[in-house]
């Protein structure tokens, strides 16, 4: 039973006298988004008050239903306390009161931060962050379908333009862990939760926002330990370890990628080869070679025993061109050229077009090895022209992170000449 005044009422009034199909509103409502696709059934969760719009969609409901944002707010509001009444709770209590009072699932530590110029994704991890609850059975389904899709990876996307993508499930996602819900789905709800906000850090760690990428990894730690999912766990700290890796704090990343280690456990999982490799990435950094070449050969160790379903090619399994991928990096860092270049040419060779990201980033490899190697004028060359190509989308974060490495590891002219090209 819905709120006699509440928005799913309101809605579905307005689109009866405006003489409109669900599809039809739904059409309205890209309309308004300049374009971006909107599901139905979105609209259909609405107008039944399985789901409640979140504050990021109130604008553009106003302009496509011909009414006002604080008409939106209200019926919103009237929602939220028939739902309050129908609990039981007392209707003096404010959503404030009744967040403290639940089973807190997430940190406050991440809420923070921001998501450099994409409203939405920051208000969404602290929302997120404020408590895991409830959910009926068809939105845990359809968060389990998303977080299946994203972790599939870029597919020769720019970062940005997934984090959009991600953004309407991340607001679902927030509003469904401000619903009270039985313990029995609890740690599913958790697991999906540590699952969808580790690849909103991966994405932030991509694109360059270092404080973002922490934040989100920070709530996805949080809910990996309440999922119980140790496997899961040993994922998110491993990806974490690749924020400080990258951005220069090797010992940090070395201390993530131990804690990665310890709870993967001695199983061939996805996520103990990624750890060992990481930790193997973070040694050469911090110039333990020995250790590091130690690593590397635990991450090969684990890497040879994965079965196909922790091979799969997402962000979440290793696949055989990843773990080269990895090694090229130890390798390049150590100073190993000749290995270098072998794990660069496997990679390459397993790497699907249009795999932009990737290709940059053994292309600064390979002209790091060729500085290495006394070639600084090929290096600079070959840096160059692939930076000239690469999309204006790929020319910031990780990508003109590790430029800015290749840069300052050139020597005189060379380095004058590849400055210039990243207009340094």
């Amino acid at each position: 039973m819905m709120a006699p005044d509440g928005i799913g009422v309101l809605l579905r009034k307005i689109r009866d006298i405006d003489g409109r199909t669900r599809e039809e509103q739904a059409r309205v409502l890209q309309e308004v988004q300049g374009g971006r696709w909107f599901d139905p059934e979105n609209l259909k969760r609405w107008e039944t008050e399985r789901r409640l719009p979140t504050p990021v969609w109130h604008e553009s409901l106003a302009r496509s239903y011909g009414c006002t944002v604080e008409e939106i707010v209200r019926a919103v509001a009237a929602s939220r306390r028939w739902r309050r009444q129908q609990r039981g709770a007392p209707d003096g209590e404010g959503e404030e009161g009744t967040a403290v009072d639940r089973r807190r699932f997430l940190g406050v530590a991440a809420a923070t931060t921001g998501t450099a110029a994409l409203p939405g994704v920051a208000e969404a991890r602290q929302g997120i962050d404020a408590g895991l609850s409830g959910s009926d059975a068809g939105d845990l389904a359809y968060l389990a379908g998303a977080f299946e899709k994203h972790r599939g990876g870029y597919r020769g996307r720019p970062p940005g333009a997934v984090l959009v993508e991600m953004t309407s499930d991340l607001a679902l996602l927030r509003e469904v862990l401000g619903r009270p819900h039985p313990a029995g789905t609890r740690t599913e709800l958790a697991r999906t939760t540590a699952g969808i906000t580790g690849l909103v850090a991966i994405i932030q760690h991509d694109r360059g926002d270092q404080r973002d990428a922490y934040g989100w990894f920070a709530t996805a730690e949080q809910a990996a330990r309440e999922s119980g999912d140790r496997h899961m766990l040993a994922w998110v700290l491993a990806r974490h370890a690749m924020v400080p890796l990258n951005y220069g704090a090797p010992k940090a990343a070395a201390a993530l990628a131990v804690r990665a280690c310890t709870a993967a456990g001695k199983a061939p999982t996805a996520a103990a080869a990624l750890a060992a490799a990481v930790t193997a990435r973070a040694l050469a950094s911090s110039g333990d070679h020995r250790a590091a070449l130690r690593a590397v050969a635990d991450a090969r160790a684990i890497a040879g025993r994965l079965d196909t379903a922790q091979e799969a090619d997402t962000w979440f399994g290793y696949p055989l061109q990843k773990h080269h991928v990895h090694l090229s990096q130890a390798f390049t860092l150590m100073g190993r050229t000749q290995d270098a270049y072998a794990e660069q040419e496997s990679a390459l060779a397993l790497t699907r077009s249009p795999s932009v990201l990737t290709r940059a980033l053994l292309t600064m490899d390979t002209a790091l090895c060729l500085s290495a190697d006394g070639d600084h004028t090929a290096a600079a060359d070959l840096a160059s022209g692939v930076w000239e190509k690469l999309p204006d989308a790929y020319r910031d974060g990780l990508v003109r992170s590790r430029a800015a490495a290749l840069h300052r590891a050139l020597p005189g002219s060379s380095s004058q000449r590849f400055g210039d090209t990243l207009n340094l």
